[in-house]
């Protein structure tokens, strides 16, 4: 299946496991999913875009049981992030990790890692719930949801002094400062 050359979605290029939740996204009001139809495309055609834009595509094919069980771990991060205590959304953070494990390797350039699957269908989300993992390990304060009320993106926040608050500038920063001077010049 070849993927379409044209990503939808208003944000891309995040880490793979927000880049995963950031495939709901709202368009005019209304959540739109590039699992489930969005801009014309069909599932699997969804799928095989975000593979290709996650850089997994050359690994992982675009099936009907890979993208179920990339919607597991999608609903799995997403719990996560939006609780980090919830013991429910850690315990199905483990239960795709239990899909796949890291194998040490030794290379040209010297140690290394691979990635087994007993299924490989399973290798997408492995990977987006294994790259969570390392988020949280380095950084999980950096770990946000953009800051506007309408808005259900979330990025990792790589600002030197941490305080990004918008998915982008461009989109959801400009309608809250245009909101704000707005807000401004009716009070004079």
């Amino acid at each position: 299946m070849t993927a379409p050359t044209t990503d939808p979605r208003p944000l891309t290029g995040e880490p793979v496991s927000l880049d995963l939740l950031n495939t709901r996204w709202m368009r005019d009001g209304e959540i739109a999913d590039l699992f489930a139809g969005a801009a014309g495309l069909s599932r699997l055609e969804g799928l095989a875009l975000w593979l290709e834009g996650a850089g997994l595509a050359d690994r992982f094919r675009a099936d009907k049981a890979a993208l179920v069980h990339l919607l597991t771990a999608r609903e799995a991060i997403a719990r996560a992030v939006a609780d980090p205590t919830d013991d429910g959304a850690r315990s199905l953070v483990d239960s795709v990790l239990e899909h796949g494990r890291i194998r040490a390797t030794l290379t040209a350039e010297g140690p290394g890692e691979r990635a087994e699957f007993a299924d490989p269908s399973w290798g997408p989300a492995w990977t987006a719930a294994r790259d969570y993992l390392g988020l949280l390990a380095t950084a999980p304060d950096r770990i946000r949801k953009c800051a506007s009320e309408t808005c259900v993106l979330h990025f990792h926040d790589t600002s030197r002094n941490g305080t990004r608050r918008w998915c982008s500038m461009a989109a959801c920063g400009n309608r809250a400062k245009a909101s704000r001077h707005y807000a401004r010049t009716r009070e004079r």
